[in-house]
């Protein structure tokens, strides 16, 4: 199995994706440019966080139109693995390959620090190998970080179980406390109805070295690769 992880201009999380793939888990890993017209045989594709573009316009506004993003959504759409990770989710949405759209912050403040997520599904390549109701410890680092979406996307969301995670307190409890952006619903993750596109805006690979003092991000890891490998 081989990642790939696309780098745009602007992307600051590349390196710490491709270290805890490389170094950690000791996966093969591509490198992908986002000037690029091939996604190099990988077998899962990753966006990685950072300000694309400088996050002009909007963020990920731009980055959607990179020419790479061309064989990204055409990979999606033949039922490829994507994974954005809090600008990837960002630029996901951007190109509707997930619903609805990353809003500034409520405190309109960026935000950087670890947080809680509750495990809501058990049924999606990131959370297969995880308990429904497991709580992680994960960073975020966003200033637009506050998901949105209409009344009957967030409806169709809940009723196909296609919301992966949502911000609580360590005990697991939804409050607006351990609510770091102010997303609707509480909502930190969410899948595509095919359920091979996936967005989070939390940073997996930011807790997955014990040298940092947290591990939990490898649970989500270790779901991808023996979900792809079963």
């Amino acid at each position: 199995m081989k990642f790939g992880v696309v780098v745009f201009p602007g992307s600051n999380c590349d390196r710490d994706m491709i270290y805890a793939l490389e170094t950690i888990l000791k996966q093969k890993t591509e490198v992908l440019w986002h000037k690029e017209h091939h996604l190099k045989n990988c077998d899962i594709i990753i966006l990685p966080g950072g300000f694309s573009y400088g996050d002009y316009l909007r963020s990920g506004a731009i980055a959607r139109f990179s020419p790479i993003m061309n064989e990204v959504i055409e990979f999606a759409e033949k039922g490829g693995i994507i994974v954005g990770i809090c600008n990837g989710f960002q630029v996901l949405c951007e190109s509707h390959l997930l619903p609805g759209a990353l809003l500034a912050n409520y405190t309109n403040q960026f935000v950087c620090k670890n947080v809680y997520i509750r495990t809501e599904t058990d049924e999606s390549l990131i959370t297969s190998k995880l308990k429904i109701g497991q709580v992680l410890k994960i960073p975020v680092a966003h200033g637009e970080g506050r998901y949105f979406t209409d009344a009957a996307t967030l409806a169709t969301l809940v009723d196909q179980n296609r919301i992966l995670f949502r911000y609580c307190d360590e005990n697991g409890n939804l409050n607006d406390a351990a609510n770091p952006n102010g997303s609707l619903n509480h909502i930190a993750g969410i899948c595509n109805p095919g359920r091979n596109v996936f967005g989070m805006m939390p940073h997996p690979e930011r807790a997955a070295d014990s040298l940092l003092g947290n591990t939990d991000g490898l649970h989500l890891f270790n779901s991808m690769i023996q979900f792809a490998t079963a």
